[in-house]
């Protein structure tokens, strides 16, 4: 992979993690474009751009983030420290899937863009249902929406199945207001990437720089533009997609997964 073409990845990447419409059913399509193909080399890549949002995330949502912290520093059973533990409850079925079902996971990243086409569809209707559900005003996310929500972004592992979309819209479903799901949903991904980000990080570092390079199949400054490209696009993004879904334009995006759902199946 070219530094060239990880900048495209990383902007793709930065861009769609927060639009719900599938970063890495995008990467998936951009990487069989751009005629990279090797499962392996796309799942390090994915990592990388994954750790780079996540950062863009912190930082749009620093007051969020710090008055979290503040909260669980009390060490008392407040607002804080229930919404923290929502937030970890959300994470576990993500945590279950990948420890137990990760090699199964890789091999959807492998090029075939039958799941791909397939996962925008089913993103596409799940964000179409949104547009007959009227979104609750000032009601809090229960435990049971968390778990029912991190349950949407295990399944959202699959490459293009939206994890924004598939965890906004299923928050919606549920009579969540929209504004507080977008912001649980963009909270609540940042542990378990890092976590695998810290992994593949340990594993890099465990072997020498010739050894790591054959490992990954991608130079170290291609990881490098493509992980500051979509930290920088991912930073706009966010903000962007706060805003679009506290307006309810989510049809939009549902007619978008729509029309490259089909596209993929038909050309791709």
């Amino acid at each position: 992979m070219s530094w060239i073409e990880a900048l495209v990845l990383g902007l793709i990447q930065g861009l769609s993690e927060y639009l719900p419409v599938s970063s890495s059913g995008h990467l998936e399509i951009a990487s069989k474009l751009l005629g990279i193909s090797e499962p392996e080399n796309n799942i390090t890549f994915a990592v990388t751009v994954h750790a780079a949002t996540v950062l863009s995330t912190l930082i749009v949502l620093f007051s969020e983030v710090s008055k979290l912290a503040r909260g669980l520093f009390t060490l008392k059973w407040n607002s804080e420290w229930q919404y923290a533990s929502k937030i970890l409850l959300s994470m576990a079925p993500v945590l279950i899937v990948v420890l137990l079902f990760r090699n199964v996971i890789e091999r959807f990243f492998g090029g075939s863009l039958v799941v791909v086409g397939c996962c925008l569809l089913v993103t596409a209707a799940l964000l179409a249902l949104t547009f007959f559900v009227k979104p609750g005003e000032g009601r809090k996310i229960t435990f049971w929406d968390a778990l029912i929500i991190g349950v949407a972004q295990a399944v959202a592992l699959l490459p293009g199945l939206s994890r924004s979309g598939a965890t906004i819209a299923t928050g919606v479903l549920l009579g969540n207001n929209k504004e507080e799901v977008a912001k649980f949903s963009f909270l609540m991904v940042i542990i378990p990437v890092l976590g695998e980000t810290f992994l593949d990080i340990l594993k890099y570092a465990l072997n020498t720089s010739s050894t790591a390079v054959e490992t990954t199949g991608i130079p170290f400054l291609s990881l490098a533009v493509g992980f500051l490209a979509a930290f920088i696009s991912g930073l706009i993004a966010c903000k962007w997609m706060i805003n679009l879904v506290k307006k309810g334009k989510l049809i939009y995006f549902a007619v978008y997964c729509a029309i490259v759902g089909s596209l993929t199946l038909i050309f791709l």
